[in-house]
């Protein structure tokens, strides 16, 4: 049956609730056209099931990144994965949190507004513990953060913000800037308590210690961008940036290539036997003026044209023409002097 009533099958229901019929009456009639579903309509969905896919998806590849950068910045065996994806109104968020905790405040650029990362207070101080030396151990007291914790945490949030940004690029292009740190979630209001907000949950696990991290988003600042969160967009861009890395990969492993160069001062002839009879002191006589531009060989193929001289003491030569590519290869060189 379809999830969603056509007209007629409203307008059946609307006529025998205000007919009075008995509430077992209008369940079969509504069974008729497909399954009741509970629906507050005083916090409405915002986002499609589509929508939600596709915001799994980019934040999967931030977990996946998040277990390779962490483990290496923190000396310690790091996993994260997705515990869930939802939608609720920000006053339940709050209450979800634990107090006092780890929550930084993030701007979302280029759009107006903040988000909200909530850290389980067990995985700050493991975390902390082992950037300061430590084996990474909790002993279960939580509370707020000194000052020395604090730039320790926000060094790290930093790096993570990176990674968010990182991931999120496959849909749209933006920047997340850590603006401060609270402790106490009642303290933190980036949207009205009614508001509909998005909520990413991963859990992450670092050595023995296992908690939530928490990225909170308000609706009114995805809303712009609504229409390109999709799970067919995320695979499209995705596939897009990745022939992209590859292609700026590529260049810049072909720039470390070494090619062998030689500047060539000219061209003589000579028999066996002037050659058996060389000298140290003897001139050997080129078919180049001394004022003549010589050619300049990168591999095979004449690239350049150069004027010789010295620099500092040490030969050298003074480009003076980039050579197009159709240009003859020392190969070709040598079979039309055969022909000839």
């Amino acid at each position: 049956m379809p999830d969603v009533l056509s007209q007629n099958a409203i307008d059946d229901l609307l006529k025998s609730i205000s007919s009075g019929a008995d509430i077992s009456t209008i369940t079969d009639k509504a069974d008729e056209y497909g399954k009741l579903k509970v629906y507050d309509f005083k916090r409405p969905d915002k986002f499609s099931k589509d929508q939600l896919r596709a915001i799994q998806m980019i934040h999967e590849s931030f977990a996946r990144q998040m277990t390779t950068v962490l483990s290496s910045l923190i000396r310690s065996i790091v996993s994260a994965e997705i515990a869930s994806v939802e939608q609720l109104a920000y006053e339940e968020f709050v209450n979800y949190m634990v107090q006092p905790t780890v929550i930084g405040l993030i701007e979302m650029h280029p759009f107006e507004g903040s988000m909200l990362m909530e850290i389980n207070p067990a995985l700050v101080f493991t975390i902390i513990d082992r950037m300061l030396g430590g084996r990474g151990t909790f002993s279960g007291n939580v509370r707020e953060l000194t000052d020395i914790e604090k730039t320790v945490i926000e060094r790290v949030i930093m790096r993570i913000l990176e990674l968010l940004e990182d991931s999120w690029s496959t849909v749209v292009d933006v920047r997340f800037r850590f603006e401060s740190m609270e402790s106490n979630p009642f303290f933190v209001q980036i949207c009205s308590p009614s508001d509909m907000v998005l909520v990413v949950i991963m859990k992450l696990r670092v050595s023995d210690i296992e908690g939530m991290v928490s990225l909170c988003f308000p609706y009114f600042l995805i809303e712009p961008i609504m229409d390109r969160l999709s799970s067919q967009q995320w695979f499209a861009s995705t596939s897009h940036k990745a022939d992209d890395e590859i292609k700026q990969w590529l260049n810049n492993s072909m720039m470390q290539v070494k090619m062998p160069m030689a500047m060539e001062l000219g061209h003589t002839v000579l028999s066996l036997a002037d050659v058996y009879a060389l000298q140290p002191g003897d001139v050997i006589k080129l078919d180049e003026l001394k004022d003549s531009h010589i050619d300049v060989r990168v591999g095979n193929q004449i690239r350049f044209k150069a004027r010789p001289g010295t620099l500092n003491g040490h030969m050298a030569v003074e480009l003076t023409k980039v050579l197009s590519q159709d240009i003859p290869t020392i190969e070709n060189e040598d079979r039309k002097g055969e022909k000839k």
